[in-house]
């Protein structure tokens, strides 16, 4: 073999396979208990002591939680609960406070489904969050105070440091637990927990736990603290009622219940609680679910137990008072949900989450016993309401139809602009260039057929192309889309262009724009110098404003300018763009003989002037559409020509007398 060797391979065998033990087995695999080993994570991590706080508050132990952020991103939580247990344990063999600190799959919550268990509705449920959390900290200091003792015991990278304290406690001392630690940065690539995930997630608990009080203090500064307080006396409700405020079309609901059943016909049974507060407004949508006061935040069965009952449900009372017209088709949640703000905070005695990160569960009883509720919730709604339940699928319908016809717009505009082959034959009076290079390739867009003709004889047909513009077109930020795309004329520009359109809309797949399609280097608006050319060059840019903004933002668009008159002198001509230009050039000429006459329309310029004026890079103007200024740009859009009437109104009373010279009053 010549030019070199192959690596040898290393040996596979029996002694190659290892055990992690210890806090290795968290340190070096943190995102398989915290589901990243990024700020994600590490977030995760906090989540899991704050958890066993609030199980403790919830279960009737405590009144407050409190949570420190410190100034080199230590986390303190403490709570006024039962206190963790820290002393001999006869079962296990062991002291408590090593099982529950260095050891995985060791709690107190594996029987909540148990009448005799410490725990009824538990957020930790596999006793892996405090030794994990413990495992991947730089540092932790636990404090507890139970049985008239206070216990403390230190731990560095993950193993404990010297002996478990155990002294008598102060007669007046509360029970409770204190946890001080540092996420440690050989576990963890970012530790820096922003203080706006604090604020979400202690409210979010304060939302599903009622009358809980939590207190945030933020370290600003050496010993000075900024400090938060969290508290809902009526929980959801009062949240749905601080989020749509005056914006909701009907009051806010509390519908509640228990139920009891199993996943599987094999299997025990346990309890569930469900809490829901629901409104509809057509100005705010707001959809959020709780497990054990667990955010969910991608849903599961809650979610999907919501999806069935209200559409069900809400078809179902649509049917029954004859409310669809003809031609309309079946709601769907995607209509129920742009009116709909719910929040449910459900409890179960036993539950199924996806992964430790407890962003969604799976539980078959809950999902059911949920679709079962909430349909029944919503008949009896209906029935007790019927002016509340009329506003409400009036609402879904007028969502309905309006997802209909966005939907036909969208499927209209995929197929009018499919394709990029052959489509100089699709776009009538097109007139394409030869050459393929983008980097050379313009395009002129002209105002109708008269100056298609005098543009086609002047152009250099090698890098040039034109397409008219017949007549006036749409002012496209009064018109919708379904009007927009109706337009011939608009439609065979965005053909022509090639890059598509960027349209706003709840449908991301609406959006077919890609500069790299574009098909052309400078896309040139070249009108009449008239005030009919003038309009008509404000419409193109409006069209080009509203579909395509990032054409302007790149450079890609020009004006053309055309002369405003015609001056000669024997056999000499000049143009003059301006009344200054021409003031300039009739001074130059003082005491000769010249005729001036107002510039013709591009259709009746002879093709020699139209390449000298209009299409000679060497010689003709071109202004840049530059977004220097985008705000003040958007503002005269919408100003001059979007549905600001009385504004409009203002600025011609106001300003008007500023452009009275520019007028064409004949």
């Amino acid at each position: 073999m010549t030019g070199g060797t192959m690596a040898k391979k290393a040996a596979y065998s029996n002694d190659n396979i290892s055990q992690l033990k210890g806090a290795d087995r968290v340190r070096k695999r943190p995102a398989v208990i915290f589901g990243s080993d990024g700020i994600d994570g590490c977030q995760h991590s906090f989540f899991e002591i704050l958890s066993n706080s609030i199980d403790e508050a919830r279960e009737g132990y405590g009144d407050s939680i409190e949570i420190t952020r410190f100034l080199d991103r230590s986390i303190e939580v403490q709570d006024h609960g039962r206190g963790i247990p820290m002393d001999y344990n006869e079962n296990e063999k062991e002291y408590n406070w090593k099982l529950v600190f260095c050891e995985m799959y060791a709690g107190g919550k594996y029987n909540t489904n148990d009448a005799s268990g410490s725990y009824e509705f538990s957020l930790g449920l596999n006793g892996l969050g405090l030794c994990a959390t413990q495992y991947t900290a730089e540092y932790m200091d636990a404090e507890v105070v139970r049985d008239g003792y206070v216990y403390k015991v230190h731990f560095e990278k993950g193993n404990p440091v010297g002996d478990m304290v155990k002294e008598e406690a102060p007669k007046k001392a509360k029970t409770g637990s204190k946890i001080t630690w540092k996420p440690d940065t050989d576990v963890f690539t970012d530790i820096d927990i922003p203080l706006e995930y604090f604020k979400d997630i202690i409210r979010r608990q304060a939302i599903v736990n009622n009358n809980l009080k939590f207190v945030l203090k933020d370290e600003v500064a050496p010993k000075t603290f900024e400090t938060y307080e969290f508290c809902y006396e009526n929980g959801i409700t009062d949240y749905l009622n601080e989020a749509v405020s005056a914006n909701s079309f009907t009051a806010v609901q509390f519908w509640n219940t228990e139920r009891v059943g199993r996943d599987r016909e094999d299997k025990p049974d346990y309890k569930v609680k469900i809490n829901a507060a629901i409104c509809f407004s057509n100005k705010e949508q707001l959809k959020e679910y709780y497990r054990n006061s667990s955010w969910l935040e991608h849903g599961g069965a809650p979610d999907k137990a919501v999806r069935s009952a209200f559409v069900s449900q809400i078809d179902q009372y649509i049917k029954q008072n004859n409310k669809y017209n003809k031609q309309d088709k079946k709601i769907t949640f995607q209509d129920i949900e742009d009116c709909l703000c719910i929040v449910i905070s459900s409890f179960s005695t036993q539950t199924s989450y996806e992964n430790q990160t407890k962003k969604a569960i799976t539980n078959k009883f809950i999902q059911e016993a949920m679709t079962d509720f909430f349909k029944h919730q919503l008949e009896v709604y209906f029935i007790e309401n019927k002016l509340d339940a009329d506003k409400i699928t009036d609402q879904i319908l007028v969502n309905m139809r309006s997802r209909v016809r966005a939907e036909s717009t969208r499927q209209n505009l995929k197929k009018t602009l499919t394709g990029s082959m052959g489509m100089g034959d699709r776009v009538a009076k097109f007139v394409d260039c030869r050459t393929k290079d983008v980097d050379r390739r313009e395009v002129f867009i002209v105002e109708g057929d008269s100056a298609l003709g005098s543009c086609k004889q002047a152009r250099d047909s090698e890098f040039q192309a034109v397409i008219p513009v017949r007549g006036k077109i749409l002012n496209c930020l009064k018109a919708d889309y379904t009007r927009i795309f109706k337009s011939e004329i608009i439609t065979d520009l965005i053909k022509v262009l090639g890059c598509g359109v960027e349209v706003e809309t709840k449908k991301k797949d609406m959006t077919s724009f890609n500069i790299d399609n574009l098909r052309w280097n400078k896309v040139i608006i070249c009108t009449d110098a008239d005030v009919d050319g003038y309009q008509i060059r404000t419409l193109i840019l409006t069209m080009i404003y509203r579909l395509m903004p990032t054409l302007i933002t790149e450079g890609k668009v020009f004006i053309a300018e055309s002369p405003l008159y015609e001056i000669t002198c024997k056999d000499q001509v000049w143009f003059a763009y301006t009344e200054r230009e021409k003031a300039q050039v009739l001074e130059e000429l003082d005491g000769k003989k010249y005729t001036i006459q107002r510039s013709k329309g591009l259709g009746e310029n002879d093709a020699d002037m139209m390449w000298l004026t209009t299409m000679n890079p060497n010689t003709r103007r071109l202004i840049k559409i530059s977004p220097s200024d985008a705000e003040e740009t958007a503002r005269q859009f919408d100003l001059l020509l979007g549905d600001n009437l009385q504004g409009r109104k203002e600025h011609i009373a106001n300003d008007g007398h500023l452009y009275l010279d520019m007028t064409d009053l004949s």
